[in-house]
């Protein structure tokens, strides 16, 4: 019988992480967001016994530009989430895919020692792990 092959979070996690902190405003965010092309913006810990928090274009659509709020008067910390499910780098893609399946996850910070070092998505489980599993790319 052969071993089962494991990929870990690391192997397909994207390292290209954003960072904002949560006192900058939704404006400052997005253009961030803009500089960066991404959607998604994490928040940095205020302090030590802090957790991250994480803004993207769908909060801001929601609790934002949708009530009328202006931008450049709401702060990041006012509408970020948080405490944040994380995942660990070593963790195999299959329990991560089960964690995303379980609580309808789009993305986790990779956490590492405390910092973030990476994201993961459905995207990266499936078109990089599960393709090398299976070995069809």
């Amino acid at each position: 019988m052969s071993e089962k092959k494991t990929i870990r979070v690391r192997d397909v996690m994207k390292t290209d992480v954003h960072m904002i902190d949560g006192k900058c405003t939704v404006t400052e965010a997005i253009r961030v967001m803009k500089q960066h092309q991404t959607s998604v913006l994490f928040v940095n810990k205020f302090h030590e016994d802090d957790e991250y928090g994480v803004i993207n274009a769908g909060i801001i659509a929601r609790l934002v530009l949708a009530k009328d709020r202006a931008a450049d008067r709401v702060n990041v910390y006012e509408i970020n989430e948080k405490p944040l499910i994380s995942v660990s780098p070593d963790m195999d893609i299959r329990y991560c895919s089960r964690l995303f399946a379980r609580y309808n996850l789009m993305r986790a910070p990779v956490i590492e020692n405390g910092k973030i070092i990476g994201v993961i998505s459905p995207i990266q489980l499936v078109l990089d792990g599960l393709c090398e599993l299976s070995g069809i790319c």
